[in-house]
């Protein structure tokens, strides 16, 4: 077993709008970017919608599972004005345009193993900034709308030779 805490992750970008990627070896070869300051990233993942009809002679709901949507992802970053990586992200917002994301694990057993990377196109919803009290860093949440499959590249364990 290799279980490992969400310390060391990281989550990157490609600049590059309305990539062709579907493989993960196309999305590996994509150059990304680091989105600095992340404290964290939600939950992501495919969701079958649910399909419903009622028949007559049974007086009960029958479910199916329909088309499947990756859902959305918020990033959260202590807000860095400064910082080219949230400047990009922000001005993706502004746009139409679909955008490459990676998602890295720090999740590798030891120094000899790969750790795990999900890949996914989407879009920059919004970009708003969240103030919050006295006590609290400044962040700024991005929020994407995954528009693909999310692809995951698990990571290897790679004997150390």
């Amino acid at each position: 077993m290799a279980y490992s805490s969400s310390e060391g992750a990281k989550f990157y970008y490609c600049a590059t709008a309305n990539p062709t990627a579907d493989t993960v070896s196309e999305y590996a070869a994509l150059t990304w970017v680091e989105l600095t300051g992340v404290e964290t990233i939600s939950e992501f993942g495919d969701s079958a919608q649910l399909v419903t009809f009622n028949l007559l002679a049974e007086g009960r709901v029958r479910k199916l599972k329909g088309s499947k949507d990756a859902g959305d992802i918020t990033v959260a970053c202590v807000h860095d004005p400064l910082a080219a990586s949230q400047a990009a992200m922000k001005g993706f917002a502004g746009t139409k345009f679909n955008y490459a994301f990676k998602a890295l694990l720090a999740d590798g057993a030891d120094s000899n193993d790969t750790d795990s990377v999900f890949y996914f196109t989407g879009k920059v919803m919004s970009a708003p900034l969240n103030i919050g009290g006295a006590n609290d860093p400044t962040r700024r949440n991005y929020n994407i709308a995954i528009d693909t499959e999310v692809l995951e590249d698990i990571g290897e364990a790679v004997s150390g030779g």
